[in-house]
């Protein structure tokens, strides 16, 4: 059976936003979409079952915000198979046993319960550290939502080759039709001098082919696996949470990698990861990756 695009549903603006980039993520895909709603109505007002004819609130509500996304998932693409489940737990605990058998999970970057000032809501940066699938934060512009930029940008690392990202990103690309930007950024330690062996007098041009070869590394098996998609390569000075999120801006979807270790609760989220997930242009694609 395929695996479902999981999309948690609150009520909130962004969780519609949400809602409509997975339908589109699940068309493009051929995945079911899977709405979600959690909450411990059930919990604090089972016993007002017993007391009254009428139903609790907190059930109406769930209803009539779940009832609210199928019509709306509907409108948007009638071709995409969507099933509901409302389920009374947090919404965190929820989203991560579902992330055990889904595709990817997709949340929006707030939800109802959040702050105001808050870049990212709990819930979303819970099931982007800690899911066991692709975990999915729909944020940015409206550019970036509506992917008008024909670009996904990947975010490499060291120990990237033949990582899940990678083929994320690659599929990503694929389905999409459009380029795959994979970047590598590399920065010179501030204690090296230019009279290193392996730097040969150019230090620049030693990590700048470094990066380049990394590159070519990492990506050699997607590429030779989706020959279709146009690749990229991008070597870059600079911290990388600092130039992804700058080159959000003109893409589409951006895919980073983390390092999930069995010994250890959840993923190990980076500064990358961190960054993007508060302050990039486009949706957020976490990809665990085991080490």
């Amino acid at each position: 059976m395929t695996r479902p695009l999981v999309v948690g549903v609150d009520g909130s603006d962004n969780s519609f936003r949400a809602l409509d980039w997975a339908v589109d993520e699940a068309a493009r895909h051929q995945l079911p979409l899977r709405l979600v709603y959690a909450s411990r109505w059930e919990r604090y007002e089972e016993a007002a079952l017993g007391l009254s004819l009428k139903r609790p609130a907190g059930e109406v509500l769930a209803d009539n915000i779940v009832g609210a996304a199928v019509e709306r998932a509907d409108l948007r693409n009638a071709e995409v198979t969507v099933s509901t489940q409302v389920l009374g737990d947090d919404p965190e605990t929820v989203l991560l046993r579902e992330a055990d058998h889904a595709w990817a999970v997709v949340v929006g970057s707030r939800g109802r319960g959040a702050f105001t000032g808050l870049l990212l809501g709990s819930v979303g940066l819970a099931v982007a550290a800690r899911a066991r699938c692709p975990a999915l934060v729909v944020r940015g512009d409206k550019a970036g939502l509506a992917g008008t930029h024909a670009r996904v940008l990947l975010g490499v690392g060291e120990a990237d080759k033949g990582s899940d990202a990678t083929r994320f990103a690659f599929r990503e690309a694929a389905v999409r039709g459009c380029v795959l930007d994979a970047v590598r950024t590399w920065r010179r330690p501030a204690f090296e001098t230019a009279d290193h062996p392996l730097l040969a007098g150019s230090p620049e041009r030693y990590h700048e082919e470094r990066a380049s070869a990394v590159l070519d590394e990492v990506l050699e098996e997607a590429a030779a696996e989706y020959p279709e998609v146009r690749v990229r390569r991008v070597t870059v000075e600079g911290a990388a949470h600092k130039v992804l999120v700058r080159r959000s801006a003109a893409a589409d979807l951006l895919v980073i990698g983390a390092q999930r270790r069995d010994s250890q609760l959840g993923l190990q989220l980076g500064r990358a990861a961190h960054s993007a997930l508060h302050h990039a242009e486009c949706p957020v694609a976490v990809v665990p990756q085991p080490t």
